[in-house]
């Protein structure tokens, strides 16, 4: 069950990344996450109502708080970097935020088995291969590279928070409610902010609106890869899980590969499979 919603958070965040990075390319970042994780937020408030969520209400919540805090500052970072650079480099880079949340398990007490750390290591360097060679075709700045560490390290800390904020399928719909809330709240102060200096918050043409759906989609494909990646983390190692959700940028690649014609080359194709192979892996062991 681990390894299966794992691999489903990593499919649920590779193509939000994909979608929320295109509209970056039209719309300013910080609106392209206020837009999204608003409308999550609303579906998520209609479904806690429709299931008494409220009566899970808890100290664990405060975890859901931080975890909102810290999530808009690396999707901000995160969708200003896939805008700056190749979707193909600037994706496998966020791997490194992984290292968040299996520090966190093996803190916990946490051992994997022998073919679960030879998993690990073959994920990681598949994921690393699946983008690696674009930098010798397409110059990445610096900022961007930045941007993906900053978003890397904030993803790995929601990962680790997110995990510890809900012990139940109804909580755990609260969890992500007060997550998507205080992410709006604090893009949404970010996005005031930002505008009083002088920037925009829309395009020149306006909001677009024929852009919605595919806001909706980003913001509510997050909010499920962030349940399903709990679910994993409760029923299985968080070391396991972790590594297994990180797997998104192989999907965002492809993506990339099949709606933008981005080059896929002969050694991003054999980073694909080693990461397939560590996936292999981690689930037998």
């Amino acid at each position: 069950m681990t390894a299966l919603f794992a691999l489903a958070t990593s499919l649920l965040w590779g193509l939000a990344d994909f979608g929320g990075g295109l509209l970056t390319r039209r719309t300013p970042a910080l609106t392209v996450v206020v837009v999204s994780q608003g409308i999550a937020a609303v579906v998520l408030g209609v479904i806690v109502i429709a299931t008494g969520g409220w009566s899970e209400a808890g100290s664990q919540l405060w975890f859901a708080v931080a975890a909102g805090v810290v999530g808009p500052v690396a999707l901000l970072c995160f969708y200003k970097a896939l805008a700056l650079g190749p979707m193909g480099v600037v994706s496998p880079l966020g791997t490194v935020g992984v290292a968040v949340p299996v520090g966190v398990g093996l803190f916990l007490g946490e051992r994997p088995g022998l073919i679960q750390v030879a998993g690990i290591a073959v994920a990681v360097l598949g994921v690393v291969l699946a983008g690696g060679p674009q930098l010798r075709g397409a110059p990445v700045q610096r900022q961007a590279i930045l941007l993906t560490l900053i978003a890397a390290f904030g993803f790995g800390t929601v990962f680790a928070l997110i995990a510890e904020a809900s012990t139940t399928v109804t909580g755990l719909f609260l969890a992500l409610f007060v997550q998507r809330v205080v992410n709006v709240a604090a893009g949404g102060l970010a996005l005031y902010a930002s505008v009083r200096r002088g920037a925009a918050a829309l395009p020149e043409d306006g909001f677009p609106w024929r852009s919605l759906p595919a806001f909706a989609f980003v913001g509510l494909a997050d909010v499920a890869a962030n349940g399903t990646y709990v679910v994993a983390a409760q029923h299985g190692p968080v070391t396991v899980a972790a590594v297994l959700a990180s797997l998104y940028p192989v999907v965002t690649a492809l993506a990339a590969r099949g709606f933008l014609s981005e080059r896929l080359r002969g050694m991003q194709a054999a980073g694909a499979g080693l990461a397939l192979v560590g996936t292999v892996l981690l689930a037998a062991g």
